[in-house]
């Protein structure tokens, strides 16, 4: 017999577990809203919020830390870790809830990518006269090709891909620390610890920015790729909680 199989080698570091789950917190509801937690429950609710929520996730964290040095760690991510963990049944019925919520959680980053091209739609509509109603004309394509990618390409490419991605993300952090406004020209400090007058209550804007801390499990699901799990998932979720965090 000529052909034969070819044994994939897993040589993930500790890089491409951080580097996923920053880009994963660091993501859309950061960008589209932290300024609506801001305005809604003021500068210290924003912060409260933060603090909250990274004790959730950091606790997480040190429990995914501590399965993933006493336990060897193979294909499945977070599923694998649950599962040996908690046993069949348990591991089957939050692996099912873990199904959906990754399902949902894709769903609505791609309506954060398109609700990104929002400030073209002007441009597009003064400078070619076309008005562009539907989001799905911007989701609905680039869904098609990053799952034409993922299939015929594999989780190589995506790593690569995810170097651009983290370049960019800390070129527009860079910019947005650097950046300027007419309200801090006139900043008054006795609204720093002053709440507003939120239309919502406090959990409500909470659960809205809630998902942004969840994403330090991502790194978690390359542990079919990693070369050694037991040191690449502590070092990689922990580190990128943290940097999180104090961004």
């Amino acid at each position: 017999m000529s052909d034969s199989l070819a044994s994939t080698k897993s040589n993930f570091g500790t890089l491409p577990v951080f580097l996923t789950a920053i880009s994963t917190i660091l993501g859309a509801v950061m960008f589209l809203r932290f300024g609506f937690a801001v305005g809604s429950v003021g500068f210290t609710g924003t912060v409260l919020i933060i603090l909250i929520g990274h004790m959730v996730t950091f606790s997480t964290a040190m429990a995914l830390a501590e399965i993933a040095t006493n336990q060897k760690v193979e294909g499945g991510g977070e599923y694998f870790i649950i599962s040996r963990s908690f046993g069949v049944n348990i591991g089957a019925a939050i692996g099912i809830t873990l199904y959906f919520s990754q399902a949902i959680s894709v769903a609505f980053y791609v309506i954060a990518f398109a609700e990104a091209f929002e400030a073209i739609k002007p441009w597009v509509s003064s400078e070619f006269g076309y008005e562009i109603y539907d989001n799905r004309l911007f989701s609905i394509p680039a869904l098609l090709v990053l799952i034409w990618l993922m299939v015929s390409k594999g989780a190589n490419l995506g790593m690569k891909a995810l170097y651009v991605v983290v370049t960019i993300l800390a070129i527009s952090l860079v910019f947005f620390f650097m950046g300027d406004t007419s309200y801090s020209q006139a900043f008054d400090n006795t609204q720093l610890f002053k709440n507003l007058s939120p239309d919502k209550g406090f959990f409500y804007v909470f659960a809205i920015i809630f998902p942004a801390f969840t994403g330090m499990t991502a790194g978690v699901g390359l542990s079919g790729d990693l070369r050694d799990p037991k040191k690449s998932i502590p070092i990689g979720t922990l580190s990128a909680t943290i940097v999180g965090m104090i961004i």
